[in-house]
């Protein structure tokens, strides 16, 4: 029986060394203000767990569970531990409508627990249909291996077993065939109670087997029965067979079993055709024990040579993969080296970039100004269109008249020049050429 720190007690039998149940009974639920709950440090193969609850939901409108690493802070640095493992909040009405949720995972000093968010609503929790609240009590299970074989906690098993228990809870003292761990109910308690129980398989116990062959095997050997002069010469032939095999071949062979027969046959008092005294059965007794040491001796032995030369294998292997590393360790300085000379390039190449960029945007300014200058004289000369237009209708009109009377002008030198030559002719006789130039 195991005493917890509540005052409840349970019995823990664990015979598969495989999954562990931590039980958590949580009662007036209802009345937690805390934002979060911790149950009761619990330890699986070593090591120490705890569960952590968010009573009214991490930030969300469900119940959040998470299993915790309960001494991470004085772990070592560097540690890891390997879990696989199933939370459920049990529905204490109908085991099968449980909710579920079984996760694999290795806990480091970065990821110290590992839950789920969403659970299960708060709607769902608080339903008075349901059995999740019961007395205002909740009851979380959280069952919990360290062992690497995948699909050992599953959404069925937790169930199956619930209903075991659910089961067990209502048969009384009912004699059963199958044993599984005594589940008390602990002292009523404002503090949440908590019980550790171990699943148990429905096989016998390796105790139980071990003693019913050593009984058998005590009555096989006080019996009086009588063996035949040909039995006991194939009984000596097995013998000597055996021993003409080495330690290591007869301990992976399957003749140990005959052999017992054969030596128990040799040994046996009512087999009168051996003659051996009663020493030199006593003798035959502990060389059957001899002999399976032996060959175990010589297999640990091989087993232990074998894993040295694993070692040194996995050492060479290491060796190499480290001289691998330093090669390539080198070749990625180089590379880094190039790189480096590249990005010295490239920034020479961005800062003229950017010199002939704050030219550019220099000349740029310059368009800018000189472009605004000419709007701006645009827009002047757009002011004094009209007063110019006007002008410039009138000047073309001055020049139509001024054209005009040019015209009149020339008509009217036009139509005297003949009178004019006739008088010159008349007055300057010889001088007429030179006065028509003149008129010309």
């Amino acid at each position: 029986m195991e005493l917890q720190a509540d005052g409840s007690t349970s019995r823990s039998v664990d015979t598969t060394g495989k999954v562990r149940k931590f039980r958590w009974m949580i009662k007036n639920f209802s009345s937690i203000t805390d934002k979060t709950l911790y149950s009761e440090d619990f330890i699986v193969d070593g090591n120490k767990w705890r569960i952590l609850i968010y009573p009214k939901g991490n930030k969300g409108d469900h119940l959040s569970i998470y299993l915790v690493v309960a001494d991470s802070t004085t772990l070592p640095l560097g540690w890891r531990r390997y879990s696989q493992f199933g939370l459920a909040v049990v529905d204490q009405i109908d085991r099968k409508t449980s909710i579920t949720n079984v996760a694999i995972h290795v806990f480091n000093a970065k990821e110290v627990e590992l839950g789920f968010p969403s659970f299960l609503s708060l709607a769902e929790l608080h339903n008075p249909k349901r059995g999740y609240l019961v007395n205002d009590a909740c009851l979380v299970v959280a069952y919990i291996t360290t062992n690497m074989t995948k699909g050992l906690i599953s959404h069925k098993l937790i169930v199956s077993h619930e209903l075991i228990v659910e089961n067990d809870s209502t048969i009384g003292n009912q004699k059963t065939t199958i044993t599984r761990p005594v589940e008390t109910t602990a002292p009523s308690s404002s503090q949440p109670s908590c019980q550790i129980v171990a699943i148990e398989p429905e096989e016998p116990t390796k105790e139980d087997t071990n003693a019913f062959f050593t009984r058998l095997e005590s009555e096989l050997l006080s019996s009086s029965t009588v063996f035949s002069q040909e039995e006991a010469k194939e009984a000596l032939a097995k013998l000597e067979a055996a021993l003409n095999m080495t330690p290591i071949n007869f301990h992976y062979s399957e003749k140990f079993s005959p052999l017992k027969q054969a030596i128990k046959i040799l040994a046996s008092v009512g087999c009168s055709c051996t003659n051996l005294t009663i020493e030199q059965k006593n003798e035959l007794l502990v060389m059957e024990e001899n002999l399976k040491l032996l060959a175990d001796r010589a297999a640990k032995a091989v087993e232990d040579k074998n894993q040295l030369n694993a070692k040194e294998s996995i050492q060479q292997t290491v060796a190499c993969s480290l001289e691998c590393s330093l090669i390539r360790y080198k070749e990625v300085e180089a590379e880094v080296k190039q790189v480096e000379q590249k990005l010295t390039a490239l920034q020479e190449q961005v800062e003229e970039a950017q010199k002939k960029r704050e030219s550019m945007l220099a000349k740029q300014k310059g368009i800018f100004r000189s472009s605004k200058k000419m709007k701006m004289e645009l827009e002047a000369l757009a002011k004094e269109w009209t007063e110019c237009e006007a002008k410039a209708k009138v000047a073309e009109d001055e020049e139509k008249t001024v054209e005009a009377e040019w015209g009149r002008m020339k008509q009217f030198i036009s139509s005297i020049k003949e009178d004019v030559k006739r008088a010159l002719e008349e007055k300057y006789g010889g001088e007429e050429e030179v006065l028509i130039v003149m008129i010309n």
